[in-house]
């Protein structure tokens, strides 16, 4: 039986349109005035550190200019998903949204917490970022059904070592955790270690590989194929 299931975020259990139409624009248009409202944020003057040396001059605002292009190149840098995380934190409280997830979802992990199922999830959005989606989520607060979450500190996605480093933090054996992505090199990656997977084509056009691919989480089975 499959012990754990480790889940993606985007293209997966919730639209990339909603990422790419409703985040992401609310991060780029917000993230100068975060900046500067909290200049004297320990945490935030230390994520900015990090990006000092990539810059001419060094000053805040050429790390602003910076972070405003790696979200329009979509870059998946640690500091720019720390920061964004802290901006839809105040989008979600506000209610300036909730985040979107796919009908099946929520009744699948519904179903498999009764099934004594350990839930996951893999992403490359903080955790911070993670929990604020499934918190404030259109099916309600889903945070309770989740044992722990993973972002790009663990490893990058399309490595391995990643997967390696999540079965140990599960502290399952890798062939008891199925792992859903719609990523075809991610799900390689969690392959090589001995993860089970599935391919989730939300628009039946994904690339899966050699792996078994589900149009919804309603296909997925609990038992070992």
């Amino acid at each position: 039986m499959i012990r754990a299931l480790v889940t993606d975020i985007e293209g997966t259990t919730t639209s990339i349109d909603f990422v790419k139409d409703v985040l992401f624009p609310y991060s780029r248009s917000r993230l100068r005035a975060f900046v500067s409202e909290h200049a004297e944020n320990r945490e935030v003057r230390a994520l900015l550190e990090r990006l000092r040396d990539r810059t001419a001059g060094g000053k805040t605002e050429q790390v602003v200019e910076l972070l405003l292009r790696y979200i329009e190149e979509d870059r998946k840098d640690p500091v720019l998903k720390e920061l964004q995380g802290r901006i839809w934190r105040h989008g979600y409280e506000s209610g300036a949204f909730v985040s979107h997830l796919y009908p099946d979802v929520a009744p699948a992990l519904r179903r498999f917490k009764e099934r004594n199922l350990t839930l996951f999830v893999f992403s490359s959005g903080s955790v911070e970022a993670q929990r604020l989606l499934f918190r404030h989520s259109e099916a309600g607060d889903l945070t309770p059904l989740f044992s722990g979450w993973f972002d790009t500190q663990t490893g990058k996605k399309s490595d391995p070592a990643a997967y390696r480093a999540i079965a140990a933090g599960i502290a399952e054996p890798p062939d008891r955790i199925l792992f859903l992505s719609d990523t075809l090199a991610e799900l390689d990656a969690a392959r090589k270690v001995g993860f089970l997977t599935r391919a989730v084509d939300r628009d039946a056009g994904i690339d899966a590989g050699e792996h078994s691919r589900i149009l919804s989480f309603d296909q997925i089975a609990l038992e070992k194929p």
